[in-house]
């Protein structure tokens, strides 16, 4: 029997590095590559998800950049934003998991808990992955009774062989 593929939930800042212009900036070219190598995977690996804060996001700004970041995504799954991941994502915000600042933030990572999602792929080190935060939200959302998924980047996933 075949396991399971992981359900992943795919966070904005990842498809648009997918979608991006190539960048002259070595980091982000960096990141663009990553996540160029990692997109196929979320069709064969990977069970991917998209919400519908990620379709909001992705419509923003640069017309042509956001048709491109849409059909990425066309044919992924797509989560609510129910009442549960708002709740969800006001005690994230209240117990400075997220900065107030950042309710989009708090948003993701509590719609992808409530969904089940068993990682959360992000380019987001400032507010969603990296290890202070991940540490404080992971505790948050277990306080919460939920099962927190595991935040990490394109390149993490990547280097899991999955």
């Amino acid at each position: 029997m075949l396991p399971l593929k992981r359900r992943v939930y795919v966070e904005t800042s990842v498809v648009s590095y997918f979608t991006a212009r190539p960048s002259r900036d070595v980091v982000v070219a960096g990141h663009q590559h990553s996540t160029q190598r990692f997109w196929p995977k979320l069709g064969t690996d990977f069970e991917a998800f998209v919400s519908a804060l990620v379709y909001q996001e992705a419509s923003r700004g640069d017309r042509e950049q956001a048709r491109r970041r849409l059909a990425a995504i066309a044919s992924m799954q797509m989560l609510d934003v129910d009442d549960d991941a708002r709740t969800l994502a006001e005690t994230i915000l209240a117990e400075r998991g997220v900065p107030s600042e950042y309710p989009e933030d708090a948003l993701h990572l509590a719609v992808a808990t409530v969904n089940g999602m068993d990682v959360v792929v992000t380019w987001n080190f400032a507010h969603l992955n990296n290890p202070f935060t991940r540490t404080m939200i992971r505790q948050i959302i277990e306080n919460e009774g939920f099962r927190c998924p595991e935040v990490c980047s394109p390149d993490e996933l990547l280097e899991t062989g999955q």
